[in-house]
Order: C-alpha cells, then sequence, then structure tokens
C-alpha cells in the first residue's frame, strides 16, 4: 500500500500535503485534549506522591515517637539540670532515677561546654572533648542528634539526642538521651501493606541514623549523585533519582524533627503506589493515538484512490525514459477518469517522441556516414599526395631537396593518420592519443631509423582521447619532435643512442608530452630552425607549456596541455 511513498521528495508531495492539512485540522482537538488529560494527569500524580509520603510518616512512625519523645524529656530535663548542676551528686542521682524509670536510655547526661560530664545518670564523671559527638554538639550549639557506634559508658551503639540548655541566650552546655539503636528494632511496626525498600533517618549532616533493615542495604538504596544532607532541604517532597547500582528509585522524604532528623523511604519505580499516576500519564497518549490513527485512515484512502495510480504511471515514465517502451497494459483497477486522462496523454505523447527521435536517428546515421567518408577521402588524397611526393623524392638531385620533401611527407602522413583514426572511430569525435602516438612513432622510426642502428626506443602511451582540433596539432608536434630526435640522438657513439618518448596523464584533464634523446660529442648538421618553430606554434594551438631541458648527455622536450571533457578555446594561427 506504501510502495514507494518515501521515494519521492516527501515535502512536495501530495501525501504530506494534505496530511499536513489534515494534521492542522485536527490540532485544536487534540491539544483540548491533552490540556485537559493532562490536568487529571497532574491531580494524580500528586495524589499518588501525598500517598506515598503518608505511607512514609506510617512506615517511620516507630523512629518519630521515640526521637520526638527523646527530644521532650531532654527539653523538660534541661530546667531541672539548670537548677542542680552545681551538685554532681545530686544531678547524677536525679537523671539515674529518670533514666530507670523510663527503661527506654542507657545513659542520660549533662556535658559542659568545657566537655565535662560530671552530672551522668552512670554516676561515672568524664572529659568528652575528643568525642565526636561533642565535637558536632559545639559546631552546631542546637538540637542535634547523632549517631555513636561505641560509646566508653553505654557500650553499644546508640542514638545520641542532645538539646543546649542556655541561659540568658548563654550556653552553658547540653543534655543528651542516649538510646540504643536495638530498642527501635524491638518496638512493632505498624501493619502496612506495602513496605518500602529501605527505611531510614539522617540527620541535617547527612549521616544515617537509623535503618529499618540493614545498613548496607540502606548504603547501596541512597542516591547516587546527590549527598544525603542534601535531601533535609528537601523534605516534604517525592524525588526520582537512581541508587548506587544505577537503578531508579522513588525516595520520600519527610521532617521528623524539622531541622534536625529527617525521614527517607526508597520506593521502586514501578510501585504499585505511582502506577495510578503513571496510567493517567499514559492517557496522554490517546489524542495523539487518535490523530495517527486519523493520519492513517486518510493517508491509506488517499494512497488507494490516487497516490498508487499515480506511482503507476510515473514508473512508466521513468520506464520510457530509460529504456523507450510504451506501457504493455494500462493502469488497472477502480481509477479516476483524471488519472487516465493523464495515462492517454503520456501514450500519445510517447508514441509522438518515438516517431521523432527514429527520424533523427535515421538523419544522425546518414550524416556519420557521410562524416566518415569525407575522413576516408581526405586520408586516401593525402596519402596520393605522400605517394607523389615520394616519387618526387627519388628524382630529387640534392640532399637537401630530398631532406625538405622528406619532412613535408611525414607532416602529410601524419595528418592522414588522424583522419584514418576519425573515420575507424564510431564516435567521430575522439581519438585514442596512445593508439595515434604508436602508429605515428612507428611510422617515423621505419623510415628514419636504420636497422642495427644500436639506438634503443622506448615507447609508453596511456589512452589519452583527445578532440580532432588537438589530435592534428599533436601529431605534427610528435612528427616534428621525433624527427629532431632521431636528427640528433647520439652522434657520435651509435651503439649507446636512446630515444624515449611517452604520453601520460599529470592531472585528471591533464597530459604530458615527452620526447627525449641522447647527445653525443660529434658535429651535428645545423639545422634551418623551420622545426622548433612548428613545435612552439604546434604547443601554442594545443594551448600547452612547452619547455625544452638540455642536459650534457641528453635533450629533452615536454610539452604538457590540457585534455578537458568539454570544448576548450583553441587559439587560430
Amino acid at each position: 500500500m506504501t510502495s514507494g511513498f518515501f521515494a519521492t521528495d516527501l515535502l512536495r508531495g501530495l501525501t504530506f500535503r494534505i496530511l499536513l492539512f489534515l494534521s492542522l485540522a485536527l490540532l485544536p482537538i487534540g491539544l483540548i485534549a491533552v490540556v485537559q488529560t493532562r490536568e487529571i494527569a497532574d491531580k494524580n500524580t500528586v495524589n499518588a506522591e501525598l500517598s506515598l509520603l503518608a505511607i512514609t510518616e506510617q512506615a517511620s512512625s516507630t523512629e518519630r515517637g521515640l526521637i520526638q519523645e527523646a527530644f521532650g524529656g531532654a527539653d523538660a530535663l534541661a530546667s531541672v539540670v539548670n537548677l542542680i548542676k552545681a551538685d554532681s551528686f545530686s544531678c547524677s542521682a536525679f537523671l539515674r532515677e529518670y533514666q530507670q524509670n523510663s527503661n527506654l536510655y542507657t545513659i542520660v547526661s549533662f556535658v559542659t561546654v568545657q566537655g565535662d560530664m560530671n552530672c551522668v545518670s552512670s554516676g561515672i564523671s568524664a572529659d568528652v572533648t575528643e568525642h565526636e559527638v561533642y565535637k558536632k554538639m559545639m559546631a552546631a550549639q542546637q538540637r542535634t542528634a547523632n549517631l555513636s557506634i561505641m560509646p566508653a559508658q553505654s557500650k553499644e551503639p546508640v542514638l545520641v539526642i542532645s538539646v543546649p540548655l542556655r541561659v540568658n541566650n548563654e550556653l552553658l552546655g547540653f543534655v543528651n538521651m542516649s538510646i540504643p539503636e536495638r530498642v527501635f528494632g524491638q518496638v512493632s511496626e505498624p501493619g502496612m501493606e506495602t513496605r518500602p525498600l529501605a527505611l531510614l533517618t539522617f540527620n541535617a549532616d547527612g549521616d544515617i541514623l537509623t535503618t529499618e533493615n540493614d545498613r548496607g542495604v540502606a548504603q547501596t538504596e541512597l542516591p547516587k549523585l546527590q549527598e544525603l544532607k542534601w535531601y533535609a532541604g528537601q523534605s516534604g517532597r517525592i524525588i526520582r533519582d537512581t541508587n548506587k547500582n544505577g537503578e531508579n528509585r522513588v525516595y520520600a522524604i519527610l521532617p521528623i524533627v524539622p531541622g534536625v532528623v529527617y525521614a527517607m523511604s526508597v520506593w521502586p519505580e514501578d510501585s504499585p503506589l505511582l502506577r495510578a499516576g503513571a496510567t493517567t500519564r499514559l492517557s496522554l497518549l490517546l489524542p495523539v493515538i487518535m490523530w495517527i490513527a486519523s493520519l492513517i485512515v486518510a493517508f491509506w484512502a488517499l494512497n488507494r484512490l490516487a497516490i498508487k495510480h499515480i506511482r503507476k504511471l510515473g514508473r512508466q515514465m521513468r520506464h520510457f525514459a530509460l529504456n523507450r517502451t510504451l506501457p504493455r497494459a494500462p493502469l488497472d483497477g477502480v481509477v479516476p477518469t483524471e488519472i487516465l486522462n493523464m495515462e492517454e496523454a503520456f501514450v500519445g505523447m510517447a508514441e509522438s517522441i518515438l516517431r521523432d527521435e527514429a527520424k533523427l536517428e535515421d538523419n544522425l546515421r546518414q550524416k556519420n556516414i557521410l562524416l566518415k567518408e569525407v575522413h576516408h577521402r581526405v586520408k586516401n588524397n593525402l596519402q596520393l599526395i605522400s605517394s607523389i611526393m615520394n616519387m618526387q623524392i627519388r628524382q630529387a638531385s640534392t640532399q637537401d631537396a630530398k631532406r625538405v620533401l622528406q619532412r613535408l611527407q611525414d607532416r602529410i602522413l601524419s595528418l592522414a593518420t588522424v583522419h584514418k583514426s576519425l573515420y575507424q572511430d564510431d564516435s567521430l569525435t575522439r581519438v585514442d592519443g596512445g593508439v595515434l602516438m604508436h602508429e605515428i612513432v612507428n611510422q617515423l622510426l621505419s623510415v628514419g631509423l636504420a636497422t642495427g642502428s644500436g639506438v634503443k626506443v622506448t615507447q609508453k602511451y596511456e589512452a589519452i582521447q583527445l578532440e580532432p582540433d588537438d589530435a592534428a596539432p599533436l601529431t605534427l608536434l610528435v612528427s616534428e619532435a621525433v624527427t629532431n630526435a632521431l636528427k640528433y640522438v647520439a652522434v657520435a657513439e651509435m651503439d649507446k643512442g636512446l630515444i624515449e618518448i611517452s604520453l601520460k596523464y599529470t592531472e585528471p584533464e591533464m597530459a604530458l608530452l615527452l620526447v627525449k634523446n641522447s647527445t653525443g660529442s660529434g658535429e651535428v648538421e645545423e639545422g634551418t630552425g623551420l622545426g622548433s618553430r612548428l613545435i612552439h606554434a604546434f604547443s601554442r594551438q594545443l594551448n600547452g607549456h612547452f619547455e625544452v631541458i638540455k642536459e650534457p648527455d641528453s635533450y629533452t622536450l615536454s610539452v604538457e596541455f590540457p585534455v578537458p571533457l568539454q570544448a576548450k578555446i583553441v587559439y587560430d594561427y
């Protein structure tokens, strides 16, 4: 149904535009549905979070009751201790009686700001200035709760509840209540259908005070990115984060004693308590699903009625453009009249194009035959002229006359070779420069280089495609250059003579012609300079760069010229 839908320019397609306008038409209704659903989702999410906070408060009721009771008792004792603190014996006896009657605390004490603990329920005085709990109390100078793992007098882990004693805004010391950690595990927990993964209490410094389960489990479930003390400022909130293992968790934070002790419960992300909010959030997708369903129905109808037939008609047109074949069968199915009219118009146009192209091909074939015949006759005429000149060369009375006629004959044969290559090539527009060079050079060597001369000739040609306007000056240039090389090659030592001829690409659209010959120390007949002038003229006609390199034992002629894929400007000389 969707065949070829994404194969064209999507943004300019008929399907895209219709779907776009349909989307704009449905947009206001969709927005209203999304806004209403979002409001319901937000309310349900808030209710779910409030339920989570309420369950956290219920789960931490034991810790809340014990800690708040300890702070209340410490506040009450502070008033009495202020009156009897001077008599350490009476003060210790009073605290001992309170500790025994409460049956909750291991140690009840009063510590002065100097770190002296003379008023203590155990009756054993001590200097606590080096204790970590004392340092934290002095640093805070307000109500604190700290965990002491191995206290000197309680002999077991305790939660130390500290309340400052102030008189006229002067800090005199702290009343401390030591709750053993085992007490929190002995108190029965309220019955709950769903319990958190971990429940813990912590102070404002981020130190864990109590845990419902193992401390190792609680440490693993702590948030990964933020320190625990950061969450003291987030009390009364639900926060989503990852635990130490990278698992998604939901954290509920509540204050037990504001500013001092907080409770935190850890829940899995898919907790049943949060599913109501998640389900409501999923209902946000309903308007989107309805919108997508409307677009699918509209696309299906549009594709079935129009797009499918238009695609098939387009494939027929592309097939005709590539292979010049007409459709074998008309469009099938229930095709709209407008598209049938388009197909009839296309078939009529295609038949007209085929007739016109057939006429053009016949005309072109006739012109190619005539053009090949022209090149063939030009070549025959040039060879006839070469034969006449050959007869004239044999009848010439002087060597100079023979040499001049021979050079003219070489140039005529070079032009004849170009025309021969053109009429043998089917395209009539390009000539293989390597083949052309090889034929011309061999022709010159067969005439100008005697057998057993001792001159080694090396030829290397690449298949460089040349235009006819470049082929003619190149062949004449090669004819002059090779004739000069044969004339001046190693005159004194013929057995060491060397001629190198090459044609190669230097760049994608640049070619280099090299003609190099060794030179000897003997005397050489001085020429007229016509060859050099012709070489310069042919180089200019090729738009090439002409260069001569003279060395003690060699002479090199190089011409670098362009061989563009498109027609180039040629100078007329």
